[in-house]
């Protein structure tokens, strides 16, 4: 058998902060083992979990791996509005006026992410 994705890591300087805007961004929790101040806060989501690790060093430079968000019960323009009341930031929007598109949105640590259409959105 081949081997799964068990977490996709983030490293960060506050681990249990950032883990709380995704876990609100995913509609789903911090692990009730982590605690502020951690080393380490775990998200878990359907398909893997999202792993912030505290480093010393800041974030310098473009993400080389990032998250393509989907929204499953709103549309993309919604939700963008609902991760910026999040505290995400707008970063690039390439969003169309034929609906096609995504938004470029940074977390509250600036690491970037994309939230594409929703399926619903797609089948239009």
């Amino acid at each position: 058998m081949a081997s799964l994705v068990r977490h996709v890591t983030i490293d960060c300087s506050d681990p249990y902060t950032l883990a709380t805007f995704w876990a609100a961004a995913l509609d789903s929790k911090v692990s009730d083992e982590d605690r502020p101040g951690d080393e380490e806060a775990l998200v878990e989501t359907a398909g893997s979990g999202l792993l912030f690790v505290r480093v010393p060093e800041p974030k310098s430079a473009k993400n080389r791996v990032h998250l393509d968000l989907q929204p499953q019960d709103r549309g993309r323009d919604e939700e963008v509005e609902r991760l910026l009341a999040l505290g995400a930031t707008l970063v690039g929007d390439h969003r169309n006026a034929d609906g096609t598109g995504w938004a470029t949105l940074a977390d509250p640590e600036g690491n970037e992410f994309c939230v594409e259409r929703a399926s619903a959105e797609r089948a239009e």
